[in-house]
């Protein structure tokens, strides 16, 4: 694994397969098919990944004991070239919520599938998406479009931060439900991008410009 030291012992045979160097790149890792469960697997290949905490919102449970209060972080993860995360954690301390929601997101890392779709560029650049896809979390339906160079994010900001740390620069959007919720919003959006790396671009499933 490029020779790095570690201090982080593997618990899982696919933390042993990337540690011992039989695992070389994180599509390897995407493509054998098992989960990831240690957040190093993805910190050994990803190493310019950035973090964007979207909402921190407190949470309070009666229980027998009295009122307890936790706090609740969404953080995306991505490194603005093609990988994006997203996860969400309780704990009683924002820092440590921040820092499990990390985490999660890293567990959760997705290849996202750019190009030029849209039938007015043509390019081949990978600026945006190759075809449109569709997302849904709560009430909330996000729906992704290719769109030409220079058109930019045409959506809401918690959806703009999460294409932006996924590496997608130009897109249509449209939205139904409530977007005002953010966890919906943006794991509506990270399902979208996933839907990106599912379907097959060629053989009997062509992309339609």
């Amino acid at each position: 694994m490029a020779g790095e030291s570690m201090e982080w012992v593997p618990l899982t045979g696919l933390g042993r397969m990337v540690v011992s160097g039989e695992i070389k790149s994180i599509d390897e890792v995407l493509q054998s098919g098992k989960p990831i469960k240690e957040p190093q697997i993805v910190d050994a290949f990803l190493t310019d990944l950035e973090d964007e905490v979207l909402d921190i919102t407190m949470v309070q449970r009666m229980t027998d004991s009295g009122r307890r209060v936790k706090f609740r972080t969404v953080v995306i993860v991505g490194n603005r070239n093609g990988y994006i995360g997203f996860g969400q954690a309780k704990d009683n301390q924002v820092g440590d919520a921040i820092k499990k929601a990390i985490d999660n997101a890293k567990l959760n890392i997705i290849k996202v599938r750019r190009g030029c779709g849209s039938w007015e560029c043509g390019c081949a650049a990978s600026h945006s998406i190759p075809l449109e896809v569709t997302g849904r979390a709560g009430s909330v339906r996000v729906t992704l479009k290719p769109a030409p160079q220079g058109i930019g994010l045409v959506t809401g900001d918690v959806a703009k931060k999460v294409l932006q740390l996924a590496g997608i620069k130009d897109v249509w959007t449209f939205t139904d439900g409530h977007t005002r919720t953010t966890i919906n919003y943006a794991k509506a959006t990270y399902n979208a991008l996933q839907k990106t790396n599912q379907m097959r671009m060629g053989g009997s499933v062509e992309c339609t410009r």
